[in-house]
């Protein structure tokens, strides 16, 4: 049905834009916690949009019910690993940089 291939199409699509962009992120942004948000988006909005995506195409009902059971399992642990390793970070004594160092690196 084209609906369901448009609306997968959609998702799919969606998922591979957070990824790109929370790949960009991991890569450009300037200290540990916001590459670890970057990291985060990428993990639950790529992920789960293309979870999403992929239910749209599965015609087996315990497919969708294995893609259903993954989604939930990756938005209850995703936010809670991201904030556990944030706070490991904290605990160890890394500090996020501050708006004035990041201007003194850009040169602004």
């Amino acid at each position: 049905m084209i609906v369901l291939d448009i609306l997968s199409a959609v998702f799919l699509s969606l998922g591979c834009f957070f990824c790109v962009v929370g790949g960009i992120g991991l890569n450009r942004l300037p200290d540990f916690y916001t590459r670890s948000h970057a990291v985060g988006v990428t993990d639950t909005c790529g992920a789960g949009f293309v979870l999403v995506g992929l239910m749209f195409q599965v015609s087996d009902h315990l497919v969708l019910t294995k893609l259903i059971a993954v989604m939930v399992f990756l938005l209850v642990t995703s936010p809670i690993s991201s904030h556990a390793v944030a706070m490991a970070a904290w605990r160890s004594g890394i500090q996020p940089k501050l708006v004035e160092s990041i201007d003194e690196e850009v040169g602004g």
